[in-house]
């Protein structure tokens, strides 16, 4: 198979081995990735060049280094695999059975604290599903296919995306019982000069409106202050008795333990998006993907009715 470039042809070939070496930077590498030998890669590339008449790599000690017109070419073949994948996912999703990999991208926080530990019902349901849990603060980029579905804690700006709120959440102040009983409970801001706050430290990454929250905890004096880079860790501290911590009030479903301290000082809402691109929309991974955290939201709200109902505390979260 050939693409057309001008009045010549490009083989498809020599182009997926030039995007092999130039991700891996190395002849040797992309030889291992696509199982061909070092010379058989070296010879793909002398005649790609040859056919382009030009020079793609620089060639160094330390491996290769795209010249000017590699990078160009580069650019064009990442953008073909990226295509080429989207195709291949829609291909596959036109099946009726539910299987394969689907990536899906949260915060650290909010996947391993509230989305793993639900995800053993989805995969009873649908055990061939591959979950490739992409956990960071970097908005990974959904139309470039850096990920399949993302859940997002503010609403994504990127266009051709498709987009549905999931919930709100908001960041609370909670301690362990064995903490309050060992040190108080604190009923007032002032109180706080008595304890020790655990929040997420200013650089990191995190909502705004959590950042806002901790600045404004600050202005009261403090007694002593763990900072640490994701909700994770402010959980483990809270939960060992370490001191009252800020932290997203979608864990008190899990972890009922937690008291909240302070029940009048809260963030202002965070809203909880789900998004994935316009061209997955007929992907059968995505919809039962999207269809589980949305039945597990309901769920959810449901049990904070019924608690209403019974006249007892709602369950947090």
């Amino acid at each position: 198979m050939r693409a057309q470039t001008g009045s010549k042809a490009l083989d498809w070939d020599k182009l997926r081995i030039f995007h092999a070496v130039a991700d891996a930077g190395s002849l040797t590498h992309a030889g291992d990735t696509l199982h061909l030998s070092q010379s058989a890669v070296s010879r793909q590339i002398r005649s790609l060049e040859e056919n382009l008449n030009t020079t793609l790599f620089h060639r160094h000690a330390r491996g290769l280094i795209l010249t000017e017109q590699g990078e160009l070419l580069f650019d064009a073949t990442r953008h073909m695999s990226k295509r080429l994948e989207a195709a291949a996912a829609r291909i596959r999703d036109s099946e009726e059975e539910v299987f394969g990999e689907l990536r899906v991208t949260t915060t650290i926080g909010f996947g391993s604290l509230w989305l793993a530990p639900r995800l053993p019902a989805l995969y009873e349901k649908y055990p061939d599903l591959k979950i490739d849990l992409m956990l960071e603060e970097r908005l990974l980029d959904l139309p470039m296919r850096e990920a399949d579905v993302a859940i997002r804690m503010k609403e994504p700006s990127q266009a051709d995306l498709i987009r549905r709120r999931l919930m709100s959440i908001n960041m609370r102040l909670y301690a362990s019982p064995r903490y309050l009983a060992a040190r108080g409970t604190p009923d007032t801001l002032d109180g706080l000069r008595d304890h020790r706050l655990i929040s997420q430290n200013a650089t990191s990454a995190q909502v705004s409106a959590g950042a806002i929250l901790v600045r404004e905890l600050m202005s009261y004096d403090i007694g002593s202050h763990l900072t640490v880079n994701n909700y994770f860790g402010v959980l483990q501290g809270v939960i060992h008795d370490l001191g009252i911590g800020v932290l997203p009030d979608y864990l008190t479903q899990d972890f009922p333990e937690l008291v909240r301290v302070l029940p009048d000082v809260e963030s202002s809402e965070v809203p909880v998006f789900l998004a994935y691109p316009e061209e997955l929309r007929q992907s059968k991974r995505i919809e039962v993907f999207r269809d589980f955290v949305t039945e597990e939201v309901i769920a959810y709200r449901r049990r904070q009715k019924e608690a209403a109902a019974e006249g007892l505390p709602p369950p947090e979260g």
